[in-house]
Order: structure tokens, then C-alpha cells, then sequence
């Protein structure tokens, strides 16, 4: 006669259930497998420095390993949102400001598009050194034909004016005190003329980090590098060739590789073969993209906006007139330039380079978590 067994079959095959104590190592060996990753995303959210939850949760899978899987869906999602339209939205154009004196900046050449679109290459004044002269000139181009909805704010800097500083951020470049803190410092406010983002987290930039005396990886020989000198004058160029550590120089700050060069963009963007600027497929994706560059004369430009590729965030800053430039970091909430004028009690009163960036209007004189550049009135302008 057969006999049916009501009891199961235990994990150890001999047909007992697990019993109590069993089921107790299992929760306990449970909760010990999980209690690491918690803890540790726990810690991301909680890191001082200014982002948000989304960025930080991201960057926190990327950190745990999971960087494949954050490639892979930003580039199925970025590659499949091609911008669309005619023309921009009104809403996303920079307001028109104040025009500078005849002859003081030429505007720039705007793509054969239609229909035009009102303001495009005109430059509008910032923040005035003392004397009146305009440090900064800001504007907007279109860059890619293929999507006249497209813009990319630009923003020129007089290098006889303005002074730059590289200040490391509370997470980025290692995660260790720095003597600015993660922000702008107080001393440097009330000439404040700017703030922007730098480049890829350390882990992806393919370079180096040097500033305060200190190295955060090696400088990389080929590198494509924002240099600042000892004297606050920035240029951008490619490490070995354009650029030496030598003395004078204070601040190194280095991302992937050149993207315009001998004011060109620099051949096989599209491509970006052996990942030269970033992982396969980055540069298909129509997403927020910023990058620094200078001209012939050495002033700085900056250019960041939204549904860019790699092409036309390069063929932007071509546009700009500029000789040599760089990428810097991508994607929502990475990419900022704020300009600033005092307030009435002298605080430094922030405006968006376009409209549409959406970082925080606190972001810079507050610690972040990113390094950024830091720009100011130079107290003893070079004329």
C-alpha cells in the first residue's frame, strides 16, 4: 500500500520541512545580503553636496557596478528622441539683453535654416568689470540642420577681464576635503561673473584632475584639458602638445579628447571609435551636452543645451569661433552655466545661460557634489 506524505520535501532531500531555526538562518542570511546595499544607497542619498535624488540613485547604480546597464538604457532612450519642429520653442530662447557697443563682438553666423529665429548670433552683455566693459557676452545658435528645433546657449568670456578657478565638488573628483568645500567661496562672490559644470565623473573622463597643489590621477598625454593658470587665464587644448604642467599652472581639469580642433569639429565624432569620447553610441544620443572651448584671440567660450549630439554640440562651439575645445558632462541636471549680478544687498543674483537648464539657480554657491569652474571680475584687468 502506498503511503502519500503530506510533509513535503525539505532542501536536503530526506522529506522534513525546514524547520524554525532553518527558516531563521535564511532571514537573517537575507537581511545580511541586503543590508550592504541598503546602507550603501542609504549613504548616496544622504552625501552632502547638492543633487537630487534621481542623479544621485543613478550614479549610485553606476558606482555599484551596474554602469553597462545605465549606458544601455540611456542610450536606448536618448537615441530615440530626436528633437522635432521647424523652428525652437519661444519659451526655451534665452530673453534678449542688452546689445554691446558697435565694434565691441562681432555676432555670429547663423546656419541657412528657416525660418530665421530672432536673436540668434546677437550677443546680449553680462556682468560689467569696472569701467564698464562688458566681461561676458551671451547668445544662442542653431546647430544642426537637421533639427532646426535645436539650440545651444553660448556664453563668451573676455580673457582680459575674468579670472577662472577649478573647485573640486564634495563627491567629485575623490571625495576628500578640498579648501573651497564644494562651492563657491565667499571671498570670491561679489566679483562672481559665472559658474559652470566640468566634465565626465573621474571614473569615465579617460585624464587627470590637478588643482590646490594635488593630483587626482595622472594627467593624461592626448587628453583634451581646461587649463587655468596662476594668473586665473583659462585655455583649452590638447595635454602635451598645447599644454604642459610647468609653475604657472594652478588648475588642469581633463575630459576624453578634443572634439574641435584647428576651429573644426575633429573627424569621426560619429563614430567614436575605441570610445575616444565617451561610451559606444554617447554620441548619438540627443541629450543635454555642454563644452568648453577658446578662440584665436584666447577668450573662453562655453556652449550647453538640450537634444544635442556630440556633432553638434562640436559644430556649436565651431560656430562660436572656437580654435580648440572640449566636451564636458552630459545629461539632465549635469549640465549648468549660471551667470550672476549683484543684488541689492551684494548677494549674487543667478540667471540661466538658457532658460531650460535645469539644474538649480543654488547650485554653485552652495557645496555640490561635481567640480566645477568658477569665473570672476579680475581685479587688475590685462588690457
Amino acid at each position: 500500500m502506498l503511503m502519500r506524505s503530506d510533509q513535503g520535501t525539505a532542501p536536503d532531500g530526506r522529506g522534513q520541512p525546514p524547520t524554525v531555526s532553518t527558516r531563521r538562518l535564511i532571514a537573517v542570511c537575507t537581511v545580511l545580503v541586503l543590508i550592504g546595499p541598503t546602507v550603501s544607497y542609504l549613504r548616496a542619498l544622504t552625501y552632502p553636496g547638492n543633487a537630487g535624488v534621481g542623479v544621485r540613485t543613478v550614479e549610485w547604480i553606476r558606482d555599484s557596478g551596474g554602469a553597462p546597464v545605465v549606458d544601455a538604457v540611456e542610450n536606448w532612450w536618448f537615441t530615440r528622441h530626436a528633437p522635432t519642429g521647424p523652428a525652437p520653442d519661444p519659451g526655451l530662447l534665452p530673453r534678449a539683453g542688452t546689445p554691446p557697443a558697435p565694434g565691441v563682438v562681432s555676432a555670429l553666423p547663423a546656419l541657412p535654416m528657416a525660418p530665421p529665429v530672432p536673436g540668434e548670433g546677437v550677443w546680449s552683455t553680462g556682468r560689467q568689470a569696472v569701467g564698464g566693459a562688458p566681461a561676458l557676452f551671451t547668445t544662442f545658435v542653431r546647430p544642426d540642420a537637421a533639427h532646426p528645433s535645436v539650440i545651444a546657449g553660448v556664453a563668451r568670456f573676455d580673457r582680459r577681464l575674468v579670472r577662472g578657478r577649478l573647485i573640486a565638488g564634495t563627491k567629485e573628483p575623490d571625495a576628500q576635503s578640498w579648501p573651497e568645500g564644494g562651492q563657491v567661496p565667499a571671498a570670491d562672490r561679489a566679483g562672481l561673473v559665472a559658474a559652470f559644470n566640468s566634465g565626465f565623473k573621474m571614473v569615465s573622463a579617460h585624464g587627470g584632475f590637478y588643482a590646490d597643489g594635488r593630483h587626482v590621477r595622472q594627467l593624461r598625454n592626448g587628453a583634451a584639458s581646461l587649463v587655468i593658470d596662476r594668473t586665473g587665464q583659462m585655455s583649452v587644448g590638447m595635454w602635451g602638445r598645447d599644454a604642459r604642467l610647468g609653475p604657472d599652472t594652478a588648475a588642469v581639469r581633463q575630459n576624453l579628447e578634443l572634439i574641435v580642433d584647428n576651429g573644426a569639429p575633429v573627424p569621426g565624432l560619429q563614430v567614436n571609435a575605441r570610445g575616444r569620447w565617451g561610451s559606444a553610441r554617447n554620441q548619438l544620443q540627443y541629450t543635454w551636452r555642454s563644452g568648453v572651448g577658446v578662440d584665436a584671440a584666447g577668450n573662453l567660450y562655453y556652449v550647453g543645451g538640450n537634444q544635442l549630439t556630440l556633432t553638434s554640440l562640436a559644430r556649436a562651439l565651431a560656430t562660436a569661433g572656437v580654435v580648440r575645445g572640449m566636451e564636458l558632462d552630459i545629461h539632465p541636471r549635469m549640465v549648468d552655466l549660471l551667470t550672476y549680478r549683484p543684488g541689492p544687498d551684494g548677494a549674487p543674483v543667478p540667471t540661466p545661460l538658457l532658460p531650460a537648464m535645469p539644474g538649480p539657480p543654488t547650485r554653485y554657491p552652495e557645496p555640490d557634489q561635481r567640480d566645477f569652474v568658477a569665473v570672476t571680475l579680475r581685479p587688475d584687468p590685462a588690457r
